[in-house]
């Protein structure tokens, strides 16, 4: 969670919604990692999490992350839940919950859902406060 949080702090300074996100293998090596690039890129779907998967996916050279773990600063939007369960990765872990919008528990729970073929372990709640204080600080600024 360390690393996402950097890669969330450099988001945030570049201009984009402060979220970072790491996937480590099953040996706790990182072979992706990414933070959110929306704003920096003009791609609606460069959250932190697929950019993560990308890079995971290419260093694998395979979509199938089995046996991987993606850390994200940020529970994960639809998308990215979805995403999640497309790469098959075998565990989330996030920081803070997204009350407006997540996907992993707190207004959705796709990533866990018993009708969907795959289903992905989640450890919620990993340093939320220093998660939602990057958060915080970002939107405060720019009210």
């Amino acid at each position: 969670m360390e690393r996402a949080l950097q890669l969330a702090a450099a988001a945030g300074a570049a201009g984009d919604v402060p979220v970072g996100a790491v996937v480590t293998d099953a040996d706790g090596t990182v072979i992706g990692e990414g933070r959110n690039l929306r704003e920096a890129t003009g791609d609606p779907t460069a959250h932190a999490e697929v950019v993560a998967l990308r890079q995971a996916a290419a260093a694998r050279g395979t979509w199938n992350l089995d046996g991987c773990t993606l850390t994200v600063t940020l529970e994960p939007c639809v998308m990215c839940a979805g995403a999640v369960l497309q790469s098959h990765v075998s565990r989330l872990v996030f920081g803070a919950w997204d009350d407006k919008a997540g996907a992993a528990g707190s207004l959705y729970d796709v990533v866990r859902d018993r009708r969907l073929p795959v289903r992905a372990e989640v450890v919620s709640g990993v340093r939320a406060d220093d998660a939602a204080c990057l958060l915080r600080e970002f939107f405060d600024a720019r009210r």
